[in-house]
């Protein structure tokens, strides 16, 4: 039985793990959105996850070899795959017509959808329906992401709503894939689970480049285009998203989610210096009250897990 010092002790990993979690996952819109004035989305979505594929090749295959891999997720990762398929569509495509910050702002209604899924497929979190903490954090995340659209100065444009339209469905489908990979891969290793999945993203968007892209392009593009291709698929990607798994391995979903939420506002920092951006006072303002509502959401949820 761990004592209190035990408990309170600073798990170093997991820090660790979630600092490049976060560090990563904000560079990723930073190099997307400059990808976008050389390929259409879906080449540099192939490109980057082509990237991420070979990153973790190798490590698939020496599990193979020493007979350390499920052979089941081969077929538990299909239904995930699909979803991050669409998940990633939308995501590199909302790019194309929204700003960096803005979009990943749009995209923390994830928690909402989250929510809204697990109530249904899982028993152990129906009790959070009877929660008013949680339901008023809910409150909380719509009515700032109402607030961070409402005030953008060219909301009514069709170019802002069709990137806002493509962020919501992102976050519709950052939801079900989340659901999904909890139920296929809840005893699976993640980075076996997320080396399949990128297989089959990779196959997908391949697909898709051929039928939507401009392939060629990617022939005309030059080093400094290849080294973001390359940068961000093994650290926003490959890296990204296995440390984020790792993280909740060691010291569960809560925390890593809570830390996920500062990524808004660190793309913002970072897409003022290199693209201009910026958020009026009521937009950062609701900024905030959507990730105070999904904080509290979060930690209502944690709560009623230690209650149970």
């Amino acid at each position: 039985m761990k004592n209190y010092s035990d408990i309170r002790k600073i798990d170093l990993s997991a820090t660790l793990a979630m600092i490049g979690t976060v560090s990563f996952w904000s560079l990723g819109p930073i190099f997307i959105k400059y990808l976008t004035g050389y390929l259409d989305s879906w080449t540099q979505n192939l490109l980057r996850y082509l990237v991420a594929c070979f990153f973790w090749l190798p490590f698939l295959f020496l599990a193979v070899r020493a007979g350390r891999f499920n052979r089941r997720i081969w077929r538990m990762a299909l239904l995930p795959a699909v979803a991050n398929l669409a998940m990633q569509s939308f995501y590199a495509g909302a790019f194309y017509y929204i700003s960096p910050a803005f979009m990943v702002l749009l995209t923390k209604t994830n928690i909402i959808w989250i929510a809204g899924f697990s109530l249904m497929f899982f028993s152990d979190e129906r009790p959070l329906a009877g929660s008013m903490r949680f339901w008023f954090g809910l409150a909380l995340s719509a009515i700032g992401v109402f607030g961070v659209m409402y005030f953008k100065e060219d909301f009514a444009t069709i170019k802002t709503i069709t990137g806002i339209a493509l962020a919501f469905a992102m976050a519709f489908m950052w939801a079900v894939y989340t659901i999904l990979v909890r139920i296929a891969f809840r005893d699976i290793n993640s980075s076996h689970g997320f080396s399949v999945i990128s297989i089959y993203t990779v196959a997908g968007l391949f697909i898709l480049t051929l039928l939507f892209g401009n392939p060629k392009d990617c022939l005309h593009i030059g080093p400094m285009q290849w080294i973001c291709i390359v940068v961000s698929g093994v650290l926003c990607i490959a890296l990204g998203h296995v440390l984020y798994y790792a993280a909740i391995r060691r010291i569960g979903a809560t925390i890593p989610a809570l830390v996920i939420l500062v990524q808004p506002f660190i793309v913002l920092a970072i897409s003022y210096f290199v693209y201009g951006e910026s958020l009026n006072f009521l937009q950062v303002f609701f900024g905030t009250v959507l990730i105070a509502g999904s904080a509290l959401a979060i930690w209502a949820q944690q709560q009623l897990k230690r209650a149970l």
